[in-house]
């Protein structure tokens, strides 16, 4: 069997140019599939975190019924609005440990003569259990009717740092949108959702966001509930008495299991159509590993019946063939392998912010494919080669 390897190797090197442009399709689509599914997992892995990051049990409610288009309060019809009584109606469901009703808006946030045009976010004291954060400095302010507010804000650390420089801004008071609030904490780093910074904020009591913003409904509510295994229970729940109050149902559910089956659903897509680029150049590389073993069979007819003259049997010459196929597009897919690795890890420097992830299975997957294109492309040169007959083969030298 060694012997039989080192011949076949031996013929690819004699051919090297031929071999190159042979390997160059197989390589293509390795690399092609290494790199776009290196991207998708990164992708896949960089939004997992960041809807995981807030946990997975959460359930968001929205003005509108999602038609069509799933465009909650713009194409879903009449709605009616989301208040903060129907927040605290949500309280008594069983299961439901925290209810948060948010309103937000952007305003111009100003201490002394600093200011930013920012995000401002009305919620409860709940905010932390919901985001999965603390205060790194002072406290939210104490629980009590959401209805009623207060001149409360808590500031983001980007945004304190901006406003504020190193000194502590706990007890100063910031101005929102003419408004005066007095600082009574600032938030643990909790860095970007979806592109949104979340250290970038001002949060302030819902009912005091709601009156600096003129608006009298919530653009949304977050609840958790207790166990993710009730999802279905505590979504049917919501709904009822949402139905109930409002006398239909013009709002949206979203759970949190229900975003990430959407996500699965287009990794899904996007999986599928790295594999027919795949196919399609690995297709592409079959045919010229086949075109070329084929060649090669009629330009070595008088090796292979010197082989046969000198004892080797008709498989063992198939079986030459088949490991110049496999060893030819195996090197293909090593090469492959190889270039999406380092397209990937410079694309990583060129842009750090792109989602790079590259497992092992697909690195291992790649190269399997590629050595079992190698092998179906070889079959058929391989049974013509072993197929030719001693002294004909002779005769043709």
């Amino acid at each position: 069997m060694s012997d039989l390897l080192r011949l076949a190797l031996g013929a690819l090197r004699a051919h090297r140019l031929r071999s190159f442009l042979s390997m160059l399709g197989i390589a293509i689509g390795v690399a092609a599939v290494i790199l776009l599914t290196s991207i998708g997992e990164g992708t896949r892995v960089y939004v997992l975190a960041q809807f995981t990051q807030f946990g997975t049990n959460i359930l968001a409610i929205n003005p509108g019924k999602s038609k069509t288009l799933g465009i909650p309060g713009v194409l879903g019809g009449t709605t009616r609005k989301l208040t903060i009584d129907d927040a605290e109606e949500l309280t008594r469901i069983q299961g439901v440990e925290t209810v948060v009703p948010v309103t937000m808006g952007n305003a111009r946030v100003e201490a002394g003569e600093r200011g930013r045009s920012v995000g401002v976010l009305g919620a409860t004291p709940d905010l932390p259990t919901l985001w999965r954060f603390g205060a790194r400095q002072g406290s939210f302010w104490p629980k009590g009717d959401p209805r009623v507010g207060g001149a409360f804000a808590v500031l983001g650390p980007k945004l304190a740092r901006e406003l504020f420089g190193e000194r502590s801004p706990l007890g100063e008071v910031v101005r929102i949108a003419g408004g005066r609030f007095r600082v009574i904490g600032v938030m643990q780093p909790k860095g970007q959702m979806m592109g949104f910074d979340i250290d970038d904020l001002a949060i302030v009591p819902v009912a005091s966001a709601l009156r600096l913003f003129n608006q009298d409904e919530l653009m949304e509510i977050d609840l958790i509930y207790a166990n993710v295994r009730e999802t279905a229970r505590v979504e049917a729940e919501v709904k009822r008495l949402l139905t109930v109050r409002h006398g239909d149902e013009d709002f949206s559910v979203t759970t949190q299991e229900a975003m990430l089956d959407v996500f699965g659903k287009v990794m899904d897509v996007i999986t599928m159509a790295v594999g027919a680029i795949a196919g399609i150049s690995l297709l592409v590389g079959a045919t010229g590993i086949l075109t070329m073993m084929w060649i090669a069979v009629g330009e070595r007819t008088g090796e292979i019946g010197l082989l046969r003259a000198l004892g080797a049997t008709a498989g063992q010459v198939q079986t030459m063939f088949l490991a110049e196929a496999a060893a030819l597009a195996s090197l293909g897919g090593v090469a492959g392998v190889a270039i999406g690795l380092g397209v990937g890890a410079l694309a990583r420097l060129v842009l750090p912010g792109l989602p790079v992830e590259t497992p092992m299975r697909f690195v291992l997957a790649g190269l399997a494919v590629s050595f079992l294109t190698g092998l179906v492309a070889g079959v058929a040169p391989a049974r013509r080669a072993a197929g030719l007959d001693p002294i004909e083969a002779l005769h043709a030298e």
